[in-house]
């Protein structure tokens, strides 16, 4: 009897985690995807290249902090 609720206690730990695992890879796949199309929007609608837009990205620091220093300084 104890080897039977084992097995069914590791059965339902198993789907568990396998569930789990389903949704990162859904979430992953649905993330990857949406970043694709709104890259590619960008390429075609508006011109903007990767290494334009990872520039941009790394400058994002500096912007937000030249953006915090003038709201607070005047």
């Amino acid at each position: 009897m104890s080897q039977l609720m084992l097995f069914f206690g590791a059965l339902i730990v198993s789907w568990l985690i396998f569930a789990w695992l389903m949704n990162v890879v859904k979430t992953t796949l649905s993330t990857a995807l949406m970043l694709a199309a709104l890259i590619m929007l960008l390429q075609v609608g508006f011109g903007i290249d990767i290494p334009m837009l990872l520039k941009a990205i790394f400058a994002l620091p500096q912007i937000l902090l030249d953006l915090l220093s003038q709201m607070f300084s005047g």
